[in-house]
């Protein structure tokens, strides 16, 4: 059943069909018909030389890898990646893996081009709400005096502000949904409060870490549905332009200790952890180290949720993952909060029986004696 709404439009009200279903509910030999952003297109060659289009089509729900065999250099001219698109088609199963194979496809009406909310996913809790989340642990939960009016500066900047309510964390890979930055660096800081205590390290440069690590990737990727490293994310990157902005902004604070701002930068440039993950230093402090820890914790743990939230494999396990390098099972694990009913062993059983025989278990399959075992055998003299 399709989803109906109201929308307002050039001063009145109309009707617009959001979604008739979302990838997540489909199945094997599904009929489709319905709007889903295109994350991805290319025109590949089969086997037999023929050329066929390789998509992956999203919604709000996930992902789906799609082909269409025919018509294929006449839906180039037509669409791009980032459209909203117009599909009929059929699920298959193809090697374990779901597959839409596409009929038709064509750009969807201007009109449903501005409905993007039924097509690109979100953050599960609002951005609003996890923004004044994060300030509340600044404001409260730190008592080193400049590293409180440096968060707050640079949180209350209003292009940082608006573009962190709004921005994915990654391409692909973790958090890759809208507001998944910020969910991902309030979920950073949390752990950040409670492992500082924990280790007994210095919980404002943790969580100042927790904050600032990730936070420039607002100008290292661009704005959705289809994320996209931009020329300063390709030439500089989040960790150069993070330490960057914390010279920006602690210039303007009078008196800021440059023994301070010294830890800052290792924290925001060690938060890789090893220089293979293209980190340029290794953490050197246990607050760095710590900081790197939990964005890898963090990050591990998020990916992990989204694979086994979009993965379209029937069953209990995913499809290989390649960023993870394994199959990841997908069910929740089972939790007994009550004994199971004990089982009556056959041992159990044959010594019960034993005992109405006047104490004496009788074995109705005797073992043979040795001599009979070895009748018959001979060692050979060499």
């Amino acid at each position: 059943m399709s989803i109906r709404s109201l929308t307002y439009r050039e001063g009145c009200f109309v009707e617009r069909v959001a979604k008739n279903v979302f990838i997540k509910d489909l199945k094997p030999k599904d009929s489709v018909d319905d709007l889903f952003l295109l994350k991805y297109l290319a025109v590949m060659e089969s086997r037999d030389g023929r050329s066929y289009l390789n998509l992956i089509l999203s919604d709000s729900s996930g992902d789906i890898e799609a082909r269409k065999w025919t018509n294929v250099e006449n839906v180039t001219k037509l669409i791009a990646k980032g459209n909203v698109v117009k599909i009929k088609g059929k699920v298959n199963l193809y090697q374990g893996r779901y597959q839409l194979i596409v009929a038709q496809i064509e750009k969807a009406e201007e009109k449903d081009q501005e409905e993007m909310s039924a097509l690109v996913p979100k953050a599960e809790t609002h951005p609003d709400k996890m923004f004044e989340e994060l300030l509340k642990i600044v404001r409260e939960d730190l008592d080193d005096v400049y590293i409180k009016d440096l968060l707050e500066m640079v949180l209350f900047d209003p292009e940082v502000t608006r573009r962190l309510k709004v921005w994915q964390a990654g391409k692909t890979i973790h958090h890759a949904y809208q507001s998944g930055l910020l969910e991902h660096i309030l979920s950073c800081t949390t752990l950040g409060l409670t492992l500082s205590k924990h280790y007994k390290v210095n919980k404002n440069y943790v969580v100042l870490g927790a904050i600032l690590h990730d936070i420039c990737k607002i100008y290292e990727l661009s704005q959705g549905p289809v994320v996209e490293y931009s020329d300063e994310g390709k030439l500089v990157g989040h960790l150069v332009k993070s330490v960057e902005i914390v010279d920006h902004f602690t210039s303007k604070i009078k008196g800021f200790p440059s023994v301070l701002k010294l830890h800052i930068k290792h924290i925001l440039l060690a938060h890789h952890g090893e220089y293979e993950f293209g980190s340029p230093k290794l953490p050197q402090t246990s607050e760095a180290y710590l900081v790197h820890l939990i964005d890898l914790m963090d990050s591990k743990m998020g990916t992990f949720e989204s694979v086994k939230k979009n993965d379209l494999n029937p069953g209990k396990w995913t499809s290989y993952i390649k960023h993870l390098d394994r199959i990841v099972y997908k069910e929740e694990l089972p939790t007994f909060k009550e004994y199971l009913p004990e089982r009556e062993s056959p041992l159990k059983e044959t010594a019960y029986k034993g005992k109405k025989n006047g104490g004496k278990v009788r074995n109705s399959s005797p073992s043979p004696k040795l001599g009979s075992l070895l009748s018959g055998f001979k060692v050979e003299e060499k």
